[in-house]
């Protein structure tokens, strides 16, 4: 039996990345302390048997992924680690799925339950990778294939014998609860509730599985999507990337069958701003145009609004001054065009402060690719503190302004004024701690990282500093959180 040979692929990651050994082995352990994992204890001469050419276990081929993507800002694979990954079915691990129901329910059934049974907080198999690029792309935009029926009946064969008819007040609790489990979302973060919704999820396709009318089926559908985005949405914003992708897609696959283009459009929407996040805008436009496209003549005002200024973000990201602002000026003109009560509750996030916070950030973005330029932070700036003061006034959306101050932060930081950015984040930082977001604690770091490296010399940015290194761990599962 050969030698091993050194992991070149991993040193060279490694060695860009600017992490230490031991800072390297502490995030391997949090990030699998997030997924359940608690068998996982890395050490700095075990991350030197990587680099030196040891194969790891799963989920650690994984989580060295997740962690190099998140620290590059685009995808890196299993394989661009030099790594081996144990593979999964392909009805798991894949998203070019059959667009057919009983294959949509029986997927999202299988996948919910994996996540329930295998996953105390996240742990979902080993199995999932991030798609992107034509590999995403291509697949969905069969959402836009017309079916016969617009919900196609699950075949006999296929359904439980003993199913019960559904009342209508049933039904009526089911979508109540989907738009509770949102408002818990948006006030106390994806980590606190993802379990839940995953639940119901399950619970809801097993009600697909038996025989329904088709208008019964159709809305049972529509349920099922909605929870699917939003688990999705959750897993995202706890930095479960691939399995946010694949709770998506199957979101995709069921708006499809409840035949609703803008509930397609808004899942694809999610799945846009994951690509932007994932620092692959091209891949996100693209998935906003097919967005745009599939829902022009049903989409509301409102969630026409939406997609034009995730628009505005991945041009701004791709560094298209011109188009971001045409996509800003849409979305503007666009959302003052909506009127109260024709929109589902699904879109009801997206509000004027959610408006002025978006093309805020769109702006900020212009900024950073411009190369910190202040004329587009001064652009952000009056969008920015409309926003924040809005979402100070609704307590219903503490993610959301936690985000906002946070990007308010930056833009005082584009502006070189630490002591106002330093404010800002730990307003934001008090925010955090009452909630459960990755995203959010990821962000605050970066930016309070940003400000050390500019301004360290500042006594209130020193003092921020000082102030996240004491809070707890975020990825702690242990320390009781606060709902707001």
């Amino acid at each position: 039996m050969g030698e091993k040979q050194p992991n070149a692929q991993l040193s060279s990651w490694f060695m860009r990345s600017g992490w230490s050994k031991g800072e390297l082995a502490r995030q391997v352990n949090r990030r699998a302390r997030q997924m359940g994992a608690h068998h996982i204890s890395t050490d700095t001469s075990r991350v030197r048997r990587w680099l030196d050419g040891e194969q790891p276990r799963e989920p650690i081929p994984k989580i060295l992924s997740e962690l190099f993507s998140e620290r590059f800002g685009s995808v890196v694979s299993v394989e661009d680690l030099g790594l081996r990954s144990t593979l999964g079915s392909p009805q798991m691990s894949g998203i070019d799925l059959p667009w057919a129901a009983p294959e949509t329910v029986s997927l999202i059934n299988e996948f919910s339950r994996s996540d329930l049974m295998l996953n105390r907080r996240g742990f979902l198999g080993t199995s999932l990778a991030l798609s992107a690029g034509p590999a995403l792309v291509e697949p969905m935009q069969r959402w836009l294939a017309p079916t016969a029926t617009g919900v196609v009946e699950i075949p006999r064969q296929d359904v439980r014998r003993g199913g019960t008819r559904l009342s209508e007040p049933e039904l009526d609790l089911l979508e109540t609860t989907t738009v509770m489990f949102r408002q818990w979302d948006a006030q106390c973060g994806g980590g606190l509730r993802r379990k839940a919704v995953v639940g119901q999820l399950h619970e809801v396709t097993d009600l697909l599985q038996e025989s329904h009318p088709a208008p019964v089926a159709k809305r049972l559908f529509r349920t099922t999507a909605e929870l699917a985005h939003l688990a999705g949405w959750m897993s995202y914003d706890v930095g479960m990337q691939p399995t946010a992708q694949k709770y998506f897609v199957l979101a995709l696959h069921a708006a499809k069958e409840a035949g609703d283009r803008p509930l397609g459009a808004l899942v694809l929407s999610a799945m846009g701003r994951q690509m932007i996040h994932l620092n692959r805008p091209e891949d996100g436009l693209e998935l906003i145009h097919l967005a745009q496209y599939g829902s022009r003549d049903s989409a509301t005002a409102r969630t026409q609004a939406m997609l034009h200024a995730v628009e505005a973000r991945a041009y701004a990201n791709m560094g298209e001054v011109n188009k971001c602002h045409r996509a800003v000026r849409m979305a503007e003109e666009t959302f003052t065009e909506s009127r109260p009560g024709e929109d589902p509750d699904w879109i009801g996030f997206f509000t004027q402060g959610e408006l002025y916070g978006e093309n805020a950030h769109s702006y900020r973005d212009l900024s950073y690719v411009a190369g910190r330029s202040p004329a587009y932070a001064s652009l952000a700036r009056p969008a920015m503190e409309k926003a924040v003061e809005l979402f100070r006034q609704d307590p219903d959306q503490q993610r959301t302004l936690a985000f906002n101050l946070i990007g308010m932060s930056t833009v005082h930081l584009l502006q070189r004024e630490p002591e106002e950015a330093a404010a800002f984040a730990y307003e934001a930082a008090g925010v955090a701690e009452r909630i459960r977001s990755e995203r959010v604690n990821t962000r605050l770091r970066r930016t309070t990282a940003n400000a050390m490296n500019d301004f360290g010399d500042v006594p209130e940015v020193r003092e921020l500093a000082e102030h996240l290194s004491e809070l707890p761990d975020p990825s702690d599962p242990t320390p009781a959180r606060q709902a707001v």
